[in-house]
């Protein structure tokens, strides 16, 4: 039985045929913003261009050029032989966007109003992009889950679950579960020198959770804060809710430009970095220049942050020793997390504060979560002092590592004129296309419909970057969770769409 499309009547106001704006683009934005409100969900089937030309008495080419740049953008996906589907991989962030526009639109109709800060951050976005189904090239921020040893996982959580009558009953510890923060510490004292027992570490949600808790901790409304130009949307976001005064710093050979950030802003509250392996561009901060960043942090009496979300993943000589390592006057707060490892779904990080911030940060956390789910957090500790999770991080190291030279041997191969960043750590590049393109965007509307997904940098207001020599045409590929055939097809797929496209000069 032929699948019936949904009617489209209640959707479209009518078209202005007297307006200077095409009636190809009157008729994409009122699908665009019947799409984003949810009026027409995920999944849903369309009616056919010729059966909608013939329902609103248009031309066929119309609907054509309006569906095209619907199917380009990804609101919209093809199936051979079945017709044409609102996409189930739209951005989760334009939804997140979206819904935020009409709590606010339906507050202000009811007499009510969000705060200045809701306000703010209503419309800033946290990720590049959360999009739904299976991991496709080249996704960022996704590990490779085929390593992960699940029955040893299943087991350890099974164990444990078998005490949870009487762990459950009473409300945690709000810094987490003793045993994991143990562990914690032991493992960051043997690996990444950083000086700390367990009362220093705080077991969160994630990065972000970290970053919230210490911005609530240290910063007033109106306090700078330091953040690296380009650098990690959620950062921003976070520390804009938070009230801060956002002072993006830009970046040179050496990382975070400390001599550019105090001309901007000499009183900082708050630094915000990824000395290790600066996010996006892969920058590593060496060592005078973190000494240097530590000294001025000390006299100007400015709390660095430091991000350290890929530091197990450094595949050309030792780990580099943390930022907080070579802190002697207690000014680096340390975050990191397990989604680069084990998987962001398993929510669980940490952040390593300095004694003087331990109760109030602890304080801060009971107050937004009261405790963190206790099963996974038993589950991991253990994972932990059996010693499988250095032997995973291990393994997961060797992956990545073979994936890494499979990249970058496909770009040789298949976009010899395009330049990456260092790629001695980490689970993705930075990529300059070559000059002959304008437009990374464009690159990435035509590989969307190849299946392949990419980052342009100017795809986000939360990186300004002007300073950034060819940041219109910079995006970044994830490549941890792909097998090497699969990022030998997907740098192939790439190279057809860079040359498809009208993104040249």
């Amino acid at each position: 039985m032929p699948k019936v499309a949904t009617s489209l009547s209640n959707i479209f106001t009518a078209l202005d045929r007297s307006s200077s704006t095409a009636l190809h683009r009157q008729l994409y934005n009122q699908l665009r913003e019947a799409i984003l409100s949810g009026r027409l969900s995920a999944g849903t089937r369309l009616p056919s261009t010729r059966e909608l030309a013939g329902e609103l008495d248009l031309a066929r080419n119309t609907v054509l050029n309006a569906f095209d740049q619907l199917y380009a953008e990804g609101y919209l996906a093809r199936r051979v032989g079945d017709g044409t589907y609102v996409s189930k991989e739209l951005p989760d962030d334009l939804l997140k966007v979206q819904r935020a526009r009409n709590v606010q639109r339906h507050a202000q109709r009811d007499g009510r109003s969000i705060s200045r800060w809701g306000k703010a951050v209503a419309n800033v976005s946290v990720s590049p992009g959360n999009y739904l189904g299976p991991p496709r090239p080249f996704r960022t921020g996704t590990p490779a889950l085929d390593a992960f040893p699940y029955k040893l996982w299943g087991r350890l959580l099974a164990q444990r679950w078998k005490e949870s009558g009487r762990v459950m009953a009473p409300y945690g510890d709000s810094a987490g579960y003793l045993p994991l923060r143990k562990a914690v510490a032991s493992y960051l004292s043997a690996t990444r020198g950083v000086r700390c027992v367990a009362e220093h570490v705080i077991i969160t949600s994630g990065s972000l959770h970290a970053l919230e808790i210490i911005a609530r901790v240290i910063l007033e409304p109106g306090d700078a804060a330091w953040i690296e130009d380009p650098g990690f949307l959620g950062a921003r976001a976070a520390l804009m809710a938070a009230g801060a005064r956002v002072v993006p710093v830009p970046l040179d050979a050496d990382g975070l430009n400390l001599a550019s950030g105090i001309s901007r802003c000499a009183d900082p509250r708050l630094i915000y970095v990824t000395p290790s392996h600066q996010f996006p561009t892969g920058v590593t901060m060496p060592l005078h220049r973190r000494l240097a960043l530590l000294d001025w942090a000390a006299r100007s009496g400015a709390y660095v942050l430091e991000v350290d979300y890929d530091s197990d993943f450094r595949y050309v000589g030792s780990p580099l020793p943390s930022l907080q390592s070579l802190d002697k006057n207690g000014c680096v707060i340390y975050v990191n997390s397990f989604s680069r490892s084990i998987g962001p779904g398993v929510r669980l990080g940490y952040v390593v504060v300095p004694r003087d911030l331990i109760r109030p940060a602890i304080t801060i956390k009971s107050l937004m979560d009261n405790g963190l789910p206790w099963l996974e957090q038993a589950a991991l500790a253990q994972f932990m002092r059996e010693g499988a999770w250095e032997t995973h991080v291990k393994r997961l190291r060797q992956a990545y590592e073979k994936r890494r030279d499979a990249l970058l041997v496909a770009m040789k191969t298949y976009l010899p004129d395009a330049r990456h960043s260092d790629a001695a750590a980490g689970t993705h590049v930075f990529v300059k296309l070559p000059e002959d393109i304008l437009s990374a965007v464009k690159v990435q509307m035509a590989a969307m419909k190849e299946g392949v997904r990419i980052y342009p940098l100017v795809d986000s207001p939360a990186w300004l970057f002007d300073h950034l020599e060819g940041h219109q045409r910079s995006l970044l590929l994830g490549y941890a969770h792909l097998t090497e055939d699969q990022i030998t097809t997907g740098i192939r797929l790439l190279a057809r769409c860079v040359r498809g496209t009208d993104a040249f000069a």
